[in-house]
């Protein structure tokens, strides 16, 4: 069968530019990309007028929480929270119950996986040490063997700098990147959000910013060392950004994440100790808002990437200081990027296909899907005219642990194809 999208403004990575065309799909395959396509028989005529199309996005830091922890989010959950965000792919991380640190979890997650709608979009990291525990390695040779793409412990730092070399030498001749949650808990101790004027005024013990900026010191100085691809995940400071483009100006292989939640918010929106802004690293300040945000402009962030962490209202509606770190993102990292960016003209199109969709591909060595004549059938049908409003009954996750919890925000994700197939219409 053939669909034909008509009239649409095409979204690239290699322009902040808008392109008007029509975009014909046959089975799996883009078969035309050109403005006003005509002679097409027996075609499904779709009007795309005023609508955005751009490449499915692809998110390198999700928590499906699979397995053991099938009360927040499962892989089939977890996928299809994707599908209504507009992701058509993502990589898994391995902070699980077991924890995903050997081969044949490895294999049973991504069994998991392939019986889901995305199957072969989905793809899973593998813990650096057993247990994450930081003590000993786990078995990589064996996880690269049955499929994991990415190794790190997130949710925990490595604390002792010999296993952690140890790790990096073994992820260089897999070549496997290793991706690190940048915090020295000597220093974060029991701390819940960010150290300084709001955590001292609401009495809760604060995480203090050099604890994050120390550990990104430290794991660029033996990435350096050791050779290793080192991706830092959800930088938060501005410092810790600094940081990383000096490294990137040396030649390091170091590339880095931003998470949407650390450029929309900061401490000052904890408020009345709303849990649904806590998470780890923390908010910080309104100033690393705005550098963050230039910093993504400037194009020191290699990727857009929501670290999804869905927990349970039960776990949520505790006291911030014993609630779990997380929100969740998938879901509204798309529409809450247009609302607050695009919509605006703070950030253009280009940005968002490049670094939500082409280089995260590329980072896990896996091929971009643009727009183009001959291409995979994998975009996505972005409405600017319309509104989503994140209610419990829109939201596909188990978990709705997230700051735009029956928010109405502008734009859309109206359609999603994947390889062709049409998974989501509105």
């Amino acid at each position: 069968m053939k669909r034909l999208y008509r009239n649409a403004q095409i979204a690239s990575e290699d322009s902040p530019k808008l392109q008007t065309a029509d975009v014909l799909v046959e089975g799996d395959r883009i078969i035309g990309v050109a403005a006003g396509i005509s002679g097409v028989e027996n075609a499904e005529i779709i009007d795309c007028t005023g609508r955005i199309l751009l490449p499915g996005l692809f998110d390198i830091h999700v928590h499906a929480r699979e397995p053991g922890q099938d009360d927040k989010e499962n892989i089939a959950s977890c996928a299809e929270a994707a599908i209504n965000g507009g992701v058509t792919g993502f990589v898994m991380m391995p902070n699980t119950s077991p924890a995903i640190d050997n081969a044949g979890v490895v294999r049973s997650v991504l069994e998991s996986a392939r019986r889901t709608r995305i199957g072969p979009g989905i793809y899973t990291s593998g813990a650096i040490t057993k247990g994450r525990k930081g003590e000993e390695l786990a078995g990589i040779a064996g996880m690269k063997a049955a499929g994991c793409v990415m190794l790190t412990d997130d949710g925990y730092a490595v604390d002792n700098p010999q296993v952690l070399r140890r790790a990096m030498e073994y992820a260089r001749d897999y070549d496997l990147p290793l991706a690190s949650h940048c915090e020295l808990k000597a220093l974060s101790g029991k701390g819940c959000m960010h150290e300084g004027k709001i955590s001292y005024a609401l009495g809760l013990p604060g995480i203090p910013s050099i604890s994050e900026e120390i550990c990104i010191s430290r794991d660029i100085r033996l990435a350096e060392y050791t050779g290793v691809h080192l991706n830092i995940q959800h930088v938060t400071t501005a410092e810790g950004m600094s940081t990383i483009k000096r490294a990137k100006d040396r030649g390091i292989r170091v590339t880095c994440e931003i998470a949407p939640h650390h450029l929309m918010f900061n401490h000052e929106h904890i408020g009345d100790y709303d849990t649904h802004y806590k998470m780890n690293p923390p908010l910080r300040t309104p100033e690393d808002n705005a550098a963050l945000l230039q910093g993504l402009k400037d194009g020191w962030f290699d990727v857009i990437a929501t670290d999804h962490a869905p927990h349970t209202p039960f776990e949520k509606n505790q006291d911030f200081a014993s609630a779990p770190f997380g929100i969740t993102g998938l879901e509204t990292a798309l529409v809450s990027l247009y609302d607050r960016y695009i919509s605006k003209d703070i950030l253009d199109w280009g940005l968002i296909v490049k670094r939500y969709s082409a280089e995260p591909r590329r980072l896990m060595k896996l091929a971009p899907v643009p727009v183009k004549e001959g291409g995979t059938a994998e975009f996505i049908v972005f409405n600017p005219a319309r509104t989503t409003t994140f209610s419990r009954a829109f939201m596909k996750s188990k978990s709705s642990n997230t700051p735009f919890l029956d928010q109405t925000l502008q734009g859309m994700v109206e359609r999603v194809v994947y390889r062709g197939e049409e998974l989501l219409t509105r």
